[in-house]
């Protein structure tokens, strides 16, 4: 699918198993921020919307004002963080390249680059909407031998 040019009706009608959206204040600065820090492709980018795509999975960035009447607009924190409590992970993004590049793009480092004994190397990071993202690499054999 080209996601620069379907419509939204099919883009809407092709969407398959979890999806996620994400509200946001800022629409062109987070996918800016997810392109610097994480890597990830933006698509479609509006002051309303935005596709996001990592490797072949794909999330929705809406801006607040996109979600009118809907009931959750009106549970959003007036003062960030907004996404306390979610963990989003990349799985398969750079956690120390992505640790690098988060301050220079607004972004808080809330765990440095560890690794982790569930066989990953992982960063969290705190965007400026107050999501918080993982990204994480699979450990070497060597890397997991220390947890032996």
């Amino acid at each position: 699918m080209d996601y620069e040019t379907v419509s939204p009706a099919d883009f809407g009608a092709s969407l398959r198993g979890i999806g996620l959206n994400l509200l946001v204040r800022d629409v062109p600065a987070q996918a800016v921020f997810l392109n610097e820090v994480l890597g990830m492709t933006a698509h479609r980018v509006s002051a309303d919307f935005a596709i996001m795509t990592h490797r072949d999975d794909l999330l929705q960035l809406h801006a607040d004002h996109t979600y009118g009447a809907h009931p959750l607009l009106g549970l959003l924190p007036q003062v960030p963080p907004r996404g306390a409590g979610a963990a989003i992970y990349l799985f398969g993004a750079d956690p120390d390249r992505a640790a690098e590049r988060a301050s220079d793009a607004g972004g808080v480092i809330l765990q440095a680059c560890e690794n982790k004994p569930h066989g990953l190397r992982e960063a969290c990071i705190l965007c400026p909407n107050g999501y918080a993202w993982t990204p994480s690499r699979p450990l070497s054999k060597e890397e997991r031998a220390a947890f032996a």
